[in-house]
C-alpha cells in the first residue's frame, strides 16, 4: 500500500524532497549574504535565487519529473523555459520580500521562509503544468 502510494504521488513526494532542499540553499545563501557580508536583502534575494534556481533545474529534470532529452537543442529550450517561469517567480519573490521587509518592517528571514512556502508552490504548478510536462 505504502509502496502504491509513493509510485501515485512519486512527482509531488520527490517535489517537496528537492524542493525543501532548493529552498534550504535558498535561505541560507541569502542569511549568509544577509547577515554575515551585509549585503542590501533584495541582492542577497538574487544571489540565493540564482545558486537555488540551478540547484532546481537539475533535480527537477532527473528525479522530479524524469524530463529526458537527447538533443542539445531540447536541452536548452527545457532550460530556457524553466528560468523564464523562475524570472516569472523572482517577480514573486521580490514583491513579497519587498512588502514584507519594506513596507511592513518584518524580519527578514522570517519574512523569507513564508515567501519560500508561496513560490514552492507556484513553481510546482509552473514545473508541472508548462516547463516538464509529459509530451508525446
Amino acid at each position: 500500500m505504502l509502496k502504491t502510494y509513493f509510485i501515485k504521488y512519486k512527482s509531488v513526494i520527490s517535489y517537496l524532497f528537492f524542493g525543501g532542499l532548493t529552498t534550504l540553499i535558498n535561505l541560507v545563501v541569502f542569511q549568509i549574504c544577509s547577515a554575515n557580508l551585509h549585503m542590501y536583502y533584495q541582492l542577497a534575494n538574487l544571489i540565493a535565487w540564482l545558486l537555488s534556481v540551478l540547484f532546481a533545474f537539475f533535480t527537477n529534470k532527473v528525479w522530479v519529473f524524469g524530463s529526458e532529452y537527447t538533443t542539445v537543442s531540447a536541452f536548452l529550450i527545457e532550460m530556457w523555459w524553466f528560468f523564464f517561469y523562475r524570472i516569472i517567480s523572482l517577480g514573486f519573490d521580490a514583491g513579497i520580500m519587498y512588502i514584507g521587509v519594506s513596507i511592513l518592517q518584518a524580519n527578514k528571514l522570517a519574512t523569507k521562509l513564508v515567501d519560500q512556502i508561496i513560490i514552492v508552490i507556484l513553481n510546482y504548478f509552473f514545473s508541472k503544468v508548462f516547463i516538464f510536462k509529459k509530451r508525446s
